[in-house]
């Protein structure tokens, strides 16, 4: 970053201004010190095209990315290599320049007395809070390496749950897209070929034909408004869902809908169990652990009803006798939670917990990609052969009259 200061030259007793780069403004400051210089004015000069902020945007950190640097950083952190030591030597191992900058700067701020906890925090389109929090606790427990290692594992996890959710769902989107297509050149190429030719011979059409005619003209006349009305919509319902008001009545819909409400639900109590667990093993007391869990969250139902579990366990309550009370934590996890608290193993069976969610949610995906597959079939096989009826059903019609 460049700051433009005013200064004060001791040796010479004048006012001086220009052009500084630092990492930050406490850095900036040094810098001039260092240089005999005393800052009486600092300020971040924003230029009007930011290519930092621009490579940024386009250089998107992926978690794949984050899961090497963690495992790499705890391998050298065992081998005995000290942690700016370590950061230097994974900054130029580092193919991604967003990430790169970012090591520079953590290890900057470790060079300057700040813990890596701390560092990471400033990153947080990187490491989240859960990250650098569970850090923190492996840096106050001496097993900084158990951590980094534990992370990288939960990261994964996330990360393939994710991709295999893509994956099942590649299927019917080129199903979707591929019969769009089609229907699209035979209603707006080869049809209208055939009506022209139709209309010339002046024979009377069947009423799949005109109903297909009717529905091509309404697109070609009001398509556009159509598209302009189903634009507004959508933006509508998109801005309203990230209002806090909208996105509460988004997440409280999804959970009702049949069988994703289900696979949602799963997903989310499944990150609880696997978070919690690993705060619990990093060493973080159980109020943090929570606190920390609501903030990886992002459905504002679970948040909600972890809140309330959250302000009760501090009261004395415990933790599986508030779940009990919402209906959102199912029968499994009050009852794993509470054999856990009693044997003093709380975070294996959240472990145990967040795997068969997993396993139930991972099953009830597949089902129901399974269950789209066929179904989109059938609509976009009916659609189609609507169109090839119209066209086939008018060429009869054509030819018994004329042969009339």
């Amino acid at each position: 970053m460049d700051f433009s200061y005013v200064a004060y030259a001791e040796e010479g007793k004048k006012l001086i201004s220009g052009k500084v780069s630092a990492t930050s403004e406490e850095a900036a400051t040094e810098l001039l010190s260092y240089g005999g210089y005393r800052a009486l004015s600092l300020k971040l000069v924003r230029p009007w095209f930011d290519k930092e902020k621009l490579q940024a945007r386009f250089s998107r950190i992926k978690q794949a990315e984050i899961i090497m640097f963690s495992r790499q950083l705890a391998l050298l952190l065992e081998s005995g290599t000290d942690i700016v030591t370590s950061l230097d030597l994974l900054k130029g191992q580092v193919t991604n320049q967003n990430l790169q900058k970012m090591i520079g700067e953590v290890a900057a701020d470790i060079r300057g007395g700040s813990s890596l906890s701390m560092a990471l925090s400033k990153h947080p389109q990187a490491f989240s809070s859960m990250y650098y929090r569970a850090i923190a606790a492996g840096e106050q427990g001496g097993n900084l390496e158990v951590v980094l290692r534990q992370m990288a594992d939960y990261i994964e996890k996330g990360s393939v749950t994710q991709k295999r959710i893509k994956g099942a769902l590649m299927y019917p989107i080129m199903v979707v897209v591929v019969a769009i297509v089609v229907v699209a050149i035979l209603v707006t190429k080869v049809f209208p070929t055939f009506v022209s030719f139709y209309s010339q011979l002046g024979a009377t059409l069947p009423t799949a034909t005109r109903i297909l005619l009717g529905i091509v003209g309404g697109l070609q006349h009001y398509g556009f408004y159509l598209l302009l009305g189903l634009l507004v919509v959508v933006g509508a319902i998109y801005f309203y869902s990230r209002t806090p008001a909208g996105k509460y009545r988004w997440d409280k819909m999804m959970l009702r809908f049949p069988v994703v409400g289900r696979i949602i639900q799963l997903s989310a109590l499944s990150q609880c169990c696997r978070t919690m667990a690993l705060l619990i093993r990093v060493g973080l007391p159980l109020p943090e652990v929570l606190a920390v869990t609501i903030h990886s969250i992002t459905n504002t139902i679970v948040v909600e009803s972890l809140a309330g579990v959250q302000q009760e366990l501090i009261r004395g309550e415990g933790l599986s006798k508030p779940m009990e009370k919402r209906s959102l934590f199912l029968p499994l996890m009050t009852q794993m939670v509470k054999v856990g608290e009693e044997t003093g193993n709380l975070e294996n069976t959240l472990a145990t917990v967040a795997e068969s969610f997993e396993v139930e949610a991972n099953d009830k995906t597949n089902s129901a990609v399974a269950l789209i597959q066929p179904v989109t079939t059938i609509i976009m096989g009916l659609v189609v052969g609507f169109v090839v009826l119209a066209m086939i059903s008018a060429m009869y019609s054509v030819y018994h009259q004329v042969n009339l």
